[in-house]
């Protein structure tokens, strides 16, 4: 890895941080505020809930993208083909 992938591996990590951050506070927000006010505790969609739902599978698929499926991944991966293709035919 070189120092610009190194560079953009933790502007990623910065923002994906950010990006949790932001929504324990908008979740936060939106649904203790119900708490505090009602005494209840409201999973509506029309609370936020389909809005958080949204985000938290926008967060979960760039946490794949970001923590499983990184570069390390993808060489390991090609390393095992590249070995797999070198490897004599068994019949």
């Amino acid at each position: 890895m070189n120092y610009n992938q190194a560079q953009q591996r933790v502007q990623d990590l910065k923002r994906f941080y950010k990006n949790i951050l932001w929504f324990g506070i908008v979740a936060f927000i939106i649904y203790f505020d119900d708490i505090f006010e009602k005494g209840i505790f409201n999973f509506s969609q029309w609370n936020g809930s389909i809005i958080l739902a949204i985000w938290g599978i926008i967060l979960t698929v760039k946490a794949v993208k970001l923590f499983l499926l990184n570069s390390d991944w993808e060489r390991t991966v090609m390393e095992k083909e590249m070995k797999k293709s070198k490897e004599p035919a068994k019949l």
